[in-house]
């Protein structure tokens, strides 16, 4: 046996117990998952303004009146000239 057939061996080995980790830990991978879907986007929170002034012919002053129309987290966000401003806008 030559020595780049033992280093490719080793490689192909590495590398599989790499991807089986990454496969099997599906823990981390869930964690990540759930932080970033509890994040509202820049279009729900448009959206969300659009629900509020649909229901009470004025647009909201201040970014938590629209928690009933969004799920996740609004708070990076906030209200300027009656659109959202904030990450992604």
């Amino acid at each position: 046996m030559q020595l780049s057939e033992v280093a490719m061996a080793a490689a192909i080995t590495v590398s599989v117990a790499g991807v089986s980790y990454a496969a099997l830990n599906t823990d981390s991978v869930r964690s990540t998952a759930v932080t970033v879907a509890s994040q509202a986007s820049c279009r729900a929170v448009d959206q969300a303004i659009v629900g509020y002034v649909a229901q009470h012919n004025t647009p909201p002053a201040a970014i938590g009146q629209l928690q009933p129309w969004v799920r996740g987290d609004i708070s990076a966000y906030r209200i300027v000239k009656g659109r959202a401003a904030g990450p992604g806008c």
